[in-house]
């Protein structure tokens, strides 16, 4: 009965799905771990107090020895990391220096506006590049329109090579405060969204650009395309069905890693823009040594890139059609 249990059990465990997810959940664990170890460290290594500064320089020597053994700082750092832990996993982050408050409360009200932010400039950089490196190929394979070939490739690698912070400050010099026809910062609606995404979304929408339609270009000097185009199928036809799916699935794992850089990335635009996210917040502590919100920054910002990366990894498997496990 045992041999007959293990024999059927065998496939399951080792079916691809099952191992490929244990995998990445194993590598999720100890990414997540070592986020965690490392935002508590770097916040308590780094030079300066604190609590002298949020009680001020000026505060006397008993009222910062009780704030510290009230916070737990008075302890070696081996037993403040133990003493994290449990909190943590309660979802405790502490408590903000400047203001008093949970940051937990800070972090639920900053965090819905980072996503958003980064869902819709995901969202975006999509729309317009992978079409767009399509018909880029399409327009300029083999060897035609060379000029057109050489102003996308120029304008590509510009775009692709200056930083979001440069370009927000940019797009608000001249949209914001030239022409007047957005606004400066802060979120005042859906015209509020504009700058950042577009400050978010350029330089990543130039290297998918890019990318798409090298691998366009590539689907386009196959043998099988040859023999396509050879059936005298429309046009409209033989790149939807046939150049499309196969360009786009090598683009897939640029596109699918974006989404978590994206995240990462939006704290010092949000810096630019006074957008009221999480990287705002971040960029504000650290100015003011609020190492409470400073490290419950960290590590939401890199729990949330590891687990979309997580989804991401799952998504492509399933996306890719040359992938063992979609066959399965």
């Amino acid at each position: 009965m045992t041999t007959v249990s293990a024999r059927l059990g065998a496939p399951a465990r080792h079916h691809p799905w099952v191992v490929f997810c244990c995998r990445r959940a194993a590598r999720l664990v100890v990414s997540l771990f070592v986020v965690v170890t490392a935002s508590f460290a770097m916040i308590r290594l780094i030079p300066g107090d604190p609590v002298r500064a949020a009680l001020g320089v000026d505060a006397p020597p008993d009222l910062v020895a009780a704030k510290r053994h009230e916070l737990g700082l008075d302890h070696s750092l081996p037993e403040q990391y133990w003493q994290h832990l449990p909190r943590l996993a309660h979802g405790d982050l502490g408590v903000s220096l400047v203001t008093g408050e949970p940051v937990a409360d800070l972090v639920r009200a900053r965090l819905p506006a980072t996503l958003l932010l980064a869902v819709l400039t995901f969202a975006c950089v999509l729309v317009v590049a992978l079409p767009g490196g399509l018909l880029a190929a399409v327009w300029t394979h083999g060897g035609r329109r060379p000029r057109a070939e050489l102003a996308f490739t120029a304008t590509t690698s510009v775009l692709a090579g200056v930083p979001d912070f440069v370009l927000a400050a940019g797009l608000t010099a001249g949209l914001a405060v030239a022409l007047r026809i957005l606004p400066v910062a802060g979120d005042l609606g859906p015209r509020s969204y504009v700058l950042p995404v577009l400050a978010l979304a350029l330089a990543p929408t130039a290297v998918l650009l890019r990318i798409v339609r090298v691998e366009t270009l590539k689907v386009l000097a196959t043998e099988y395309l040859r023999a396509a185009r050879a059936k005298r199928l429309p046009a409209v036809r033989l790149h939807l069905r046939h150049v499309a799916p196969n360009a786009l699935t090598a683009s897939l794992t640029f596109a699918g890693n974006l989404l978590p850089a994206l995240i990462a990335g939006t704290v010092l635009v949000e810096k630019v823009f006074v957008w009221p996210g999480i990287g705002s917040a971040m960029a504000q502590s650290v100015a003011a040594q609020d190492y409470a919100v400073v490290e419950a920054s960290v590590l939401v910002l890199g729990s949330s890139v590891l687990v979309v990366n997580f989804l991401v990894d799952l998504a492509l498997a399933l996306l890719d059609p040359r992938s063992v496990i979609r066959k399965t």
